[in-house]
């Protein structure tokens, strides 16, 4: 029997955001200080801006305020921020906008280069915070300086690659990082190896805790979805396998 009910995984999985291109539906509301509504768009799969997401206020959707290149998430941040995380190089970045500040730009600054590029984020503003955290980080917790624009976030778990010396060693981990607390904690992936799984092809997409049993559950692209042990590092069970 299950150590945990799997409609439960469903429910909070699904409304843990997740990658773009992919995930960009479970991205979060953004309302600004000054009462103005923004939607998110997904760009389609063909053309200069295909798999692109970008961000504009819902009465003038064509004027893009910020575009999102693949593997970025947003979050949300108190009062109205908007937060931003994905991989640059060999680190994690997060990143603050200001909604009301974001200046909008035409499609065509982004057509063509922007999706090939190692550029995650383009915006016409600069962020009015970010701050870079190395995946070179071993296991454990580590002190990190964060800005005070992303201190009221307690929680953010953010699946990332994570350089194996080995077939053998994990090639996946969770950075969990309490935002307030100025920590991050490295949670490498022990069951995740180029042993077991075919790294690239499958992949730790989104993860959450259950806020019952304080588990972190999460989702394998080509695999299905697990419950991890308390320790957070080793594989407890599948709840629903992939077919």
């Amino acid at each position: 029997m299950s150590l945990i009910d799997a409609s439960r995984v469903r429910k909070i999985l699904s409304s843990t955001v997740g990658p773009v291109p992919w995930y960009w539906e479970t991205f979060p509301s953004v309302h600004s200080q000054s009462g103005q509504k923004f939607i998110w768009q997904h760009h389609g799969t063909e053309g200069p801006v295909a798999h692109l997401v970008t961000l504009g206020l819902e009465q003038e959707p064509d004027k893009i305020r910020l575009a999102l290149n693949t593997y970025c998430r947003p979050f949300s941040l108190s009062p109205n921020a908007l937060g931003i995380w994905c991989p640059e190089g060999r680190s994690i970045r997060l990143a603050c906008f200001d909604p009301d500040q974001l200046k909008s730009f035409d499609v065509a600054e982004v057509a063509g280069w922007f999706k090939q590029s190692s550029d995650r984020i383009y915006a016409a503003t600069a962020p009015i915070a970010d701050f870079e955290t190395p995946l070179a980080l071993g296991p454990g917790t580590h002190k990190i300086a964060v800005p005070a624009e992303l201190a009221g976030v307690d929680e953010l778990i953010v699946p990332t690659s994570y350089k194996a010396m080995s077939n053998d060693e994990p090639a996946f981990a969770l950075f969990i990082f309490y935002l307030h607390a100025g920590l991050v904690e490295v949670l490498p992936q022990k069951w995740f190896t180029a042993a077991q799984y075919r790294v690239g092809q499958q992949w730790i997409t989104r993860a959450a805790r259950d806020p019952e049993s304080q588990r972190i559950v999460g989702e394998c692209f080509g695999a299905g979805t697990f419950l991890l042990e308390e320790d957070g590092c080793r594989l407890a069970e599948w709840i629903e396998r992939s077919t």
